[in-house]
């Protein structure tokens, strides 16, 4: 089966059975062709006029999306608006008409592809997503200057079909008729992509992030694709259809019972409270967290503030966002993570010199207390925003107690600053420290004894416990953080903060995981920041399961001697609560083993 699976990242959940149609939305070759003097500024004023259609056009799209997907979903279509109308865009492509005596279509297609480049270049996951909404409306423009239509791509679909693309926009995706497109598979896109988010709010099954699927796939191809797994199977048999039909049926049934739970506590079977927050990497999912309810914001990154762009953000426009996720969830806090730049994530303002080794190099932290500037300037925002709302602040990476002595240190003097300059700010906020080396895990106690909280991200943690990239494909089955020493660090922070008598949670990838979240109850962990789209099933989870349950297959994983062995643990005493079926459809339990025999 491998060489008919494609994998992918499942961005919309439910499964799609059907013929593959491809469909190829991408730039139009325009024809070079020069105009003479006489003739420019009509060229100028087609293009004004094309820009003043093409908005009509997106605010009908965005009518379409309010009534299929939902008003905030529709603001999609805002940021679509502004990229049509940045005037500094249309001041390059109007110069390049009076220059170079270009058509209005061809200055606009080499303005287009100059900025397309530039994204693409930049390294921002970002500006990497919004790459499909710029060649949306790139498309939309040149099209309509060169008197196309591009609404004829879904005309020649008549019977339920999978759609297969480089990239989607959500321009396209609103349109689709939820009769004949069950389904969306892309080369292009990610979780937090707008056509991805459109999709998952209208109820079409998607997998983006598929690399060579217009190589695989062609028209006609019969396929089943998961957007709960993120896989594409080509050319299934009856039985496999028949299978992922039998998976869908299980996943609409747990989706019932998953809004059942939406507005429960989430309280295990025997009474232990349980906070879940979400994690929030863009302002796209701030929604989402709302929506699943989540007790505040439990790791708010803050690159994208920063990265691709080419000014630093403002004190002001920190101190205004930071306040605005805050106000979002009243009542609850929002941890502001501190700029994790350096490693693959340096901004545009300013560059470093190479590193051989940048995860273990110049980042986080590290980057922050050697660029005060910066980092003063995030802090004063900060503490600007905990006037209004429940703010915290949480720094990476930290390797030594000197890290947060000095980070505390600023923020005292910036607080004081504040006040003496009457701004309205708080007097103090709390600072946690970000657990993610095993020199933080180690001396977890000592940072408890000066840290407001702390909070475990697992991701980096295992990557430095076990010396594997996690992003090396040839090491991806070393990667994993249910080894018996990644588990026995968490175990270790753990115990130190409940000895300190602060809190302490987790908020890497782990924690969104029905599984991980079982055993890092039973670890000692009584708040999870979670994806927002998991929120729901972790809920679930949590109320179906015992904290002594959990703590007794803990104790279990911890004594394990791998990692495999560790999961097995885990899955049996898991099965005596829930169908792991609905968890994980391809969950086995282990063979040889009939009970975990934990006696609680």
């Amino acid at each position: 089966m491998s060489e008919r699976l494609l994998k992918g990242i499942g961005v919309s959940p439910g499964i799609a059975v059907g013929p593959a149609v491809v469909v190829r939305w991408t730039m139009p070759d325009v024809p070079h062709r020069v105009v003479p003097r006489s003739q420019v500024e009509k060229e100028v004023r087609r293009l004004r006029a094309a820009v003043r259609d093409v908005r009509r056009y997106i605010q009908a799209l965005k009518a379409k999306a309010e009534d299929r997907a939902g008003v905030d979903e529709a603001r999609i279509f805002d940021a679509q608006v502004l990229m049509l109308e940045d005037k500094q865009f249309l001041a390059g492509v109007a110069d390049l008409i009076r220059e170079n005596h270009l058509t209005a279509e061809k200055a606009f297609e080499f303005k287009a592809l100059e900025v397309r480049d530039m994204w693409a270049a930049s390294g921002s996951p970002r500006l990497k997503d919004r790459l499909a909404d710029f060649t949306g409306v790139a498309v939309r423009v040149i099209e309509h200057l060169m008197h196309r239509g591009a609404d004829e791509l879904w005309e020649g679909i008549t019977q339920p079909s999978v759609v297969v693309a480089r990239e989607l926009g959500p321009g396209l995706t609103v349109q689709l008729d939820r009769e004949h497109v069950t389904g969306l598979v892309s080369e292009e896109g990610t979780r937090t992509s707008h056509a991805a988010i459109l999709a998952h709010s209208i109820g079409i099954p998607a997998v983006f992030g598929v690399a060579g699927a217009l190589e695989r796939i062609g028209p006609g191809t019969m396929l089943v694709m998961d957007g709960t797994r993120g896989t594409v199977l080509l050319h299934p048999t009856p039985s496999e259809i028949a299978e992922a039909r039998s998976r869908e049926q299980r996943r609409r049934a747990l989706a019932a019972q998953l809004e059942e739970v939406v507005d429960q506590p989430a309280v295990t079977t025997d009474g232990v409270r349980i906070v879940l927050r979400g994690n929030v990497d863009l302002p796209d999912e701030i929604r989402a967290a709302q929506q699943h309810r989540a007790e505040g914001v439990g790791l708010l990154r803050t690159e994208f503030l920063i990265t691709g762009h080419s000014a630093l953000p403002t004190e002001d426009e920190q101190a205004e966002y930071f306040r605005r996720v805050g106000e979002a969830f009243p009542g609850h806090p929002v941890v502001v993570r501190t700029y994790d730049l350096g490693g693959d994530k340096l901004p545009a303002p300013f560059r470093a010199p190479s590193e051989t080794n940048p995860q273990l190099g110049w980042r986080a932290i590290r980057v922050c207390l050697d660029r005060p500037d910066i980092f003063r300037t995030q802090v004063r925002a900060a503490l600007r925003a905990a006037k209004h709302a429940d703010i915290w602040l949480m720094i990476p990476l930290v390797t030594r107690l000197d890290e947060l002595d000095r980070t505390r240190a600023i923020v005292a003097e910036e607080a004081a600053r504040l006040a003496a300059e009457g701004v309205e700010a708080a007097a103090s906020i709390p600072v946690g420290v970000m657990v993610e080396t095993p020199a933080a895990a180690i001396n977890a106690d000592r940072f408890a004894e000066s840290a407001e909280f702390l909070s475990v991200g697992t991701n980096d943690l295992t990557q430095y416990t076990l010396v594997v990239d996690r992003g090396n494909a040839r090491l991806a089955d070393r990667f994993t953080p249910h080894d018996p020493s990644v588990l026995r660090l968490l175990k270790m922070v753990a115990d130190a903060a409940r000895a300190a008598g602060k809190p302490a949670s987790v908020c890497g990838e782990m924690a969104s995981e029905p599984l991980s979240a079982f055993l890092l109850i039973g670890l000692g962990y009584e708040t999870l920041s979670v994806a927002p789209p998991a929120l729901p099933l972790v809920k679930w989870t949590v109320r179906q399961v015992s904290a002594a349950r959990a703590r007794a297959a803990a104790e279990q994983a911890l004594a394990a001697r791998t990692a495999d062995d560790a999961l097995d643990l885990l899955r049996l005493a898991l099965a005596e609560a829930v169908d792991l079926k609905l968890l994980d459809p391809d969950a086995r339990l282990p063979a040889g083993r009939r009970s975990a025999s934990l006696n609680v």
